[in-house]
């Protein structure tokens, strides 16, 4: 539980379970989340392999996220009863 503790993490996974998502798509589907914390959980996630962050050089800046193959999968045990811990404390987050 570690790698989606907290009370953001489960949200930000939940919504980038559709696909990709731009920043701003994130602060609309969970409002009450400040823009700061959802952009260190944002953070965390990607430190931790779960998802990934694409950046387009362009004006304005356009920024998405999405998930990484590691978190589809875990997202299908986790609902079997699996959860992500384990796989998080042995250290299989990456790839």
């Amino acid at each position: 539980m570690s790698v989606i503790g907290g009370l953001w993490k489960p949200l930000i996974l939940f919504h980038l379970l559709g696909g990709k998502l731009r920043f701003m798509e994130l602060t609309q589907r969970i409002p009450s989340a400040t823009q700061r914390m959802l952009t260190l959980q944002l953070r965390e996630l990607e430190e931790d392999g779960v998802l990934v962050r694409h950046v387009y050089l362009q004006v304005p800046p356009k920024v998405e996220y999405e998930l990484t193959e590691f978190a589809y999968r875990r997202d299908r045990s986790h609902v079997e009863g699996e959860g992500w811990s384990g796989e998080a404390e042995k250290g299989r987050c990456r790839g």
